[in-house]
């Protein structure tokens, strides 16, 4: 019987990048940083990580080059050793036993057998101390390293709160508002300390400290975003000091260029601040760095710098402060909503990230492979207001169909999105194809994809459930680019479609008058045609459905019979209502066009004494209300009358009767011409129509004259 093995757990990945400082080579080729209990060298040029050093038992808390050998690295860990590596093989060479934890980590070229490591002070709790600690000297490769010397007591506990002056002459340290000086051959030690009342927003408390690498100068950064340049600290009476002043909030983290000509500034605004000849007035900036800047480190040869930000990356930027490239680690979100989910395709984990964005973190590198916004909102930080984010996300089988819900953080009636994606290859991304509003009435519960190789038909189905206690099924349906069925040259002014029907109306302006097209989108010949509607520009039309479908009418015309088609012009509505065309209806728009061109030969003689002796009867009958109005029966003889040829105007009528008479065979082949262009007229009408015009013999027609002359008279007798 075999026992079983033991099993390991191991820290694979997602540490903090922003343990602390990051250290460049001599050559600038490398980026040696920190990763939880490991220590990761990388490639600058290839952007690849070339080793993982691992050996610690807790987080490590600082490393530093060996200044004696540029090859090597000193690393200290919370679990009280020191170890010395040999990073391009990626071996410990030496590791030393401290026995106490070590917070912070500094080497000088000036003590060769021994570092300085910060550590919390016996019988203290919150208080630490600046040691020196001797690095014994063996044969064996696990050596004592207890023996230590007190340097400063009542340090801070970061490594940002300690700082070595010009070849190593003296050590400065910040804490609160105070700041001490240890002038190493004069064994004296100055403090300085600010006030700690905040007045007018100020707030002088220290945040960090770095000293000029040339001369003796302090920078130290301040709670309220000053920046102050001591000089003259070697005296206590007779220092001064400088002010910069640009962060709005605490300087995080600052840094001298070689030189000491430039220096460097980040906090809480993503920018990254440089200062000439530390002076306000010149000085450059490089924004949007993406978080707040956490530690700040500069290369040997002043090519390079590095940016450790808050979101666990960081950022390589050129002397010139052009960004060059980043490395982003695992993103710590205040919660992880979505759970840990497994992308098929790349095999990599993902969770929430920023807030509003899913990122994809790979195991294997212990990198962010992309990060993909999926709220698409600008996200504020300020407490107590609600903004939507990232709660649920789901993958098809083969990884190319992603589903996220994102919601807002309201408990009681929360804003829902359903949204959809698809993975583009050739920008090597994911590209939103679908969005749904409110896909449920209450919190979506769970979603998942069906393997679309289940049934072999190849279709996506995604499922959701929600609190409203409904499960619902979504299909995607493939959607491909529109074609043009067919087009037509109009310059269409409205556009109206019948609600009742497949009809379309369109109106057209050219030329000064309206004309009406009625189709069907899927058909190129429109169904009905209907030039000069109008002399005025049509504005606006409206299908309004008939209260009874119209059966008259419908076989001709079936896009009224459910409607009537109402448009309105700049001084009226009017509405297009067609009726049968019948031989009599036509004779009567005959007969109206031969009076007018009568009426203009003859000078507009009857016209204007109709006008001029127009009706009174007719006008009552306009004018008056209709409940005062008489009987229908009494009304229609005075209607009857009022429509008799006065004897008044006889002697114009006989003057147009003779002269009609007198000329009946010229006025026989006038109306012969006039009746063919009528004809070729209406006929360019009714072809549009379908219809054949009836034509008119001779004989009609003066047939019709000659009722036109009968007298009428007689029925006033009635």
């Amino acid at each position: 019987m075999v026992a079983p093995g033991a099993l390991r757990v191991v820290r694979c990945g997602g540490s903090a990048l922003r343990g602390a400082r990051a250290v460049f080579s001599a050559d600038s080729k490398y980026l040696l940083y920190v990763s939880g209990d490991f220590v990761k060298v990388y490639s600058v040029n290839t952007e690849e990580t070339l080793r993982l050093m691992g050996g610690h038992a807790d987080l490590v808390t600082g490393i530093q080059l060996n200044p004696h050998n540029h090859m090597q690295l000193y690393s200290c860990s919370l679990d009280g050793t020191i170890k010395l590596w040999d990073f391009m093989d990626g071996i410990p060479i030496k590791t030393f036993t401290v026995g106490t934890k070590l917070l912070a980590l500094y080497t000088l070229a000036s003590a060769e057998d021994s570092v300085f490591v910060v550590i919390p002070k016996k019988g203290e709790r919150d208080t630490f101390q600046l040691v020196s600690v001797t690095l014994t000297k063996g044969a064996g490769q696990d050596l004592e390293g207890k023996e230590h010397s007190v340097v400063l007591d009542g340090v801070g506990a970061s490594m940002k709160h300690i700082a070595f002056g010009r070849e190593g002459t003296y050590v400065v340290s910040v804490k609160d508002a105070d700041l001490q000086v240890y002038f190493f051959k004069r064994k004296l030690l100055n403090r300085f300390s600010l006030s700690t009342t905040k007045t007018k927003g100020g707030d002088n408390r220290f945040s960090c400290v770095v000293c000029h690498p040339k001369e003796d100068c302090i920078a130290t950064g301040h709670a309220d975003g000053k920046i102050r340049l001591w000089r003259n600290f070697h005296d206590k009476k007779e220092y001064t000091y400088s002010t910069l002043h640009w962060h709005h909030d605490i300087v995080m983290d600052l840094a001298f260029s070689v030189e000491g000509t430039r220096l460097l500034s980040g906090g809480v605004e993503s920018v990254l601040v440089q200062w000439h000849n530390e002076s306000s007035c010149q000085k450059d900036f490089l924004p949007r760095l993406g978080s707040p800047i956490e530690y700040i480190t500069m290369s040997s040869d002043g090519d390079l710098c590095c940016t450790l930000h808050t979101d666990n990356r960081i950022s390589i930027i050129n002397s010139n402060l052009r960004f060059s490239r980043s490395i982003q680690g695992l993103i710590k979100s205040r919660d992880v909503k979505t759970g840990l989910v497994v992308d098929p395709r790349t095999k990599a984990l993902v969770l929430n990230g920023e807030p509003g964005h899913l990122q994809f973190y790979s195991l294997q590198s212990d990198q962010q492979l992309f990060s993909l916004d999926i709220v698409q909102r600008q996200y504020i930080h300020q407490a107590g207001l609600k903004q939507s984010d990232l709660v649920k996300v789901a993958f098809s089988a083969q990884g190319t169909w992603l589903a996220t819900v994102e919601e807002s953080e309201e408990v009681t009636d929360p804003e829902l999105q359903l949204k959809l994606w698809f993975y583009n290859e050739e920008i090597q991304s994911f590209e939103l194809n679908t969005r749904i509003n409110t896909p449920h009435d209450n919190h979506i519960t769970d979603m998942c994809f069906r393997d679309m190789d289940e049934l072999g038909d190849g279709s996506l189905i995604l499922v959701t459930t929600g609190r409203d206690c409904v499960f619902k099924v979504w299909v995607m349906v493939e959607d491909t680019d529109p074609e043009v069925e067919w087009s037509a040259q109009l310059n269409v002014v409205v556009l109206q479609p019948d609600p009742l029907s497949e009809y379309i109306a369109a109106v057209s302006w050219l030329s000064k008058e309206s004309s009406l097209f009625v189709f069907k989108p899927n058909e190129p010949l429109p169904v009905y045609i209907q030039r000069n509607l109008c002399k005025e520009k049509i504005l606006l039309a409206a299908f309004v459905p008939r209260d009874e479908p119209e059966i008259t009418s419908s076989e001709k015309y079936p896009w009224l019979r459910k409607s009537q088609l109402f448009f309105l012009t700049d001084t009226q509505l009017a509405v297009e209502e067609s009726l049968p065309v019948t031989p009599f209806s036509l004779l009567l728009g005959k007969h109206r066009h031969q009076q007018a061109q009568e009426d203009t030969d003859l000078g507009k003689l009857v016209v204007h004494n109709k006008q001029k002796q127009a009706s009174p009867a007719v006008k009552e009958l306009l004018h008056t209300p209709a409940h005062v109005l008489p009987s229908a029966s009494f009304l229609c003889t005075i209607f009857i009358n009022s429509l008799l040829i006065s004897k008044e105007n006889k002697s114009a009528e006989e003057v147009a009767d003779e002269v009609e008479m007198e000329s009946e065979k010229a006025e026989d082949d006038s109306d012969e011409e006039d009746v063919t262009a009528m004809e070729q007229e209406d006929t360019s009408h009714m072809e549009l129509l379908g219809e054949t015009t009836c034509k008119l013999s001779k004989s009609q027609e003066k047939e019709l004259r000659k009722i036109r002359k009968m007298d009428y008279s007689w029925i006033s007798a009635l």
